[in-house]
């Protein structure tokens, strides 16, 4: 589904009934929008045109991640990655939307995939414990260390100098040059979510029902919507100026479980619990989260919103 952001009171701007078993993961990039799913296939959407644009049949397996990317010069991602439970990461060129390469990263299944913003590797952690890096150039795995404990999120930073891994509800902050670990965040309860914000801000969300943003420079919390829902967050989207507008820098939004998306002005955070912005009521469970800013019939500039839902 996909949700207009810019008025108090969210819209459906589109639905589409794309999968036949629960919806795992969802990404977004431009006016270019995907959801992979238990039934082992991947659909893609044009949000620019509302349209769905048919499915991606190419894996044995659950689809566990997707992830596009864009270069910074280009407002369409020029490919699609995704991360199965069999262990494979597939590369998908997005015009058209072909397979280029597809290899077995880990021995099990996949948890998560991070691009780098340059666009030639890829982080994964995988239910084996394991941490892999890709080169994406080539189509294989190039590295490959046992972390000691299963990791469940891997996110690179905007700059791509550093990345975090989160297992449990301990989340861990790398270089990305040696991997080596700078130092690790402690949220209490299980991450479950993550998303990198400017200027070294790291949001997470989880088990705890709120949104806090850890300062990755200073290893200290920055600031928190405290009960953010009343069950745990299972995905946070950072809103960026892709689309031209700078308020959009300051907005977050969040799902939960409770099949409530919520939309925040981290600004009001600061001094003190803020109200939403915006709220919409999908009553659904909740899975993933999506976001991207693109012009579009409705306004000059507005943002967009994509989740999907187990039903």
């Amino acid at each position: 589904m996909g949700f207009q952001i810019k008025t108090p009171n969210p819209r459906i701007l589109h639905s589409y009934p794309s999968h036949i078993a629960p919806i795992t993961t969802v990404a977004a990039a431009g006016p270019a929008a995907a959801s992979g799913s238990s039934d082992d296939t991947i659909h893609i959407y044009d949000l620019s045109s509302s349209a769905s644009l048919g499915p991606l049949h190419h894996f044995n397996s659950s689809i566990t991640s997707l992830s596009f990317y864009c270069p910074p010069n280009l407002s369409f991602p020029r490919n699609l990655l995704s991360a199965a439970a069999d262990g494979t990461i597939s590369i998908f060129d997005t015009e058209p939307f072909v397979l280029l390469k597809s290899f077995r990263s880990h021995k099990k299944g996949i948890n998560d995939l991070a691009v780098h913003p340059s666009g030639k590797l890829a982080l994964s952690v995988s239910r084996d414990g394991c941490l892999a890096m890709s080169n994406l150039m080539r189509g294989k795995r190039s590295f490959c260390c046992g972390l000691g404990k299963e990791a469940t999120i891997v996110e690179f930073d905007g700059t791509g100098e550093r990345f975090i891994m989160a297992s449990e509800a301990k989340i861990g902050v790398h270089l990305a040059e040696d991997a080596r670990l700078l130092f690790e965040l402690d949220n209490e309860k299980r991450v479950l979510c993550a998303a990198p914000g400017e200027s070294g801000i790291l949001f997470t969300g989880g088990e705890n029902r709120s949104i806090t943003a850890w300062d990755t420079n200073s290893s200290k919390v920055a600031y928190s919507i405290e009960d953010a829902h009343s069950t745990r967050v299972k995905g946070i989207v950072v809103l960026t100026k892709d689309g031209g507008n700078e308020d959009d820098l300051y907005l977050v939004a969040s799902a939960s479980s409770d099949g409530l998306i919520r939309v925040w002005d981290v600004r009001m955070a600061i001094k003190g619990k803020p109200n939403p912005l915006a709220e919409a009521n999908t009553k659904s469970r909740l899975t993933c989260l999506a976001g991207s800013s693109l012009k579009c019939e409705y306004s000059a500039c507005c943002s967009i919103l994509i989740f999907l839902s187990v039903w």
